[in-house]
């Protein structure tokens, strides 16, 4: 049975698309550009940070985070950048007794914001730099695993990567969701694994609680 769901962070919970917009501007560099070449890096399988390399060689992505918020533009989320499907799914998968808990690869920024946004709304918030293991990992999803109170096969971990999210909590044996929405999903969502490996593919995250009561249904 599928006991907890634990969510990733980019393009799960959160809209990216401001984010990456003023990235774009910060190195002065066409949104439309950025956005082509974000979307060419991921096609090839290559690391999204590889995007920066290609605008400014050598760049350094934590350092333009410090430089960035000593300029007064840090990185940011709030609600608004909340995908609209988040706050109703969230609240079902509570009422359906579920254990919920969010877990991605955040700077420790991020991981206060995302205390700020959902404390009251899940069981656990981590992050990368909270755990010193980075998707993908296997040891990101080994600290997943040591912080919910439930076994490796009774998680559900939902993203929207096939290499980041899907394979590597497979791999720990865990199941998985695929959510069709970012850039990643858009164009692995056809791809082999992206049809194999999940327990479930999902146009919305309303979707995950009829599907998880319908697993758990057929597994008793």
């Amino acid at each position: 049975m599928i006991r907890a769901v634990v969510f990733d962070v980019g393009e799960c919970l959160v809209d990216e698309t401001r984010e990456y917009g003023t990235w774009a501007d910060w190195l002065d560099v066409p949104r439309h550009t950025f956005h082509a070449m974000f979307g060419a890096v991921i096609a090839q399988g290559r690391d999204y940070r590889e995007v920066f390399q290609e605008f400014r060689p050598g760049f350094d992505l934590y350092e333009e985070r410090e430089q960035r918020a000593a300029a007064g533009q840090p990185e940011t989320f709030g609600e608004d950048d909340l995908y609209d499907d988040v706050r109703p799914a969230l609240a079902q998968l509570r009422a359906d007794g579920l254990w919920l808990g969010i877990a991605g690869n955040q700077t420790i920024r991020a991981g206060q914001l995302l205390r700020e946004l959902f404390s009251a709304d899940v069981d656990l918030i981590g992050t990368s730099d909270d755990w010193g293991a980075s998707k993908p990992d296997l040891e990101f999803f080994r600290r997943v695993a040591k912080v919910v109170p439930f076994s490796n096969d009774e998680i559900l971990y939902v993203g929207d990567r096939v290499d980041n999210d899907l394979r590597p909590a497979v791999a720990a044996g865990m199941h998985t969701a695929l959510v069709h929405r970012g850039p990643w999903a858009t164009i692995q969502w056809r791809s082999e694994e992206a049809e194999r490996l999940p327990a479930f593919r999902v146009e919305s995250l309303s979707e995950l609680s009829g599907l998880i009561k319908k697993f758990n249904g057929s597994t008793r």
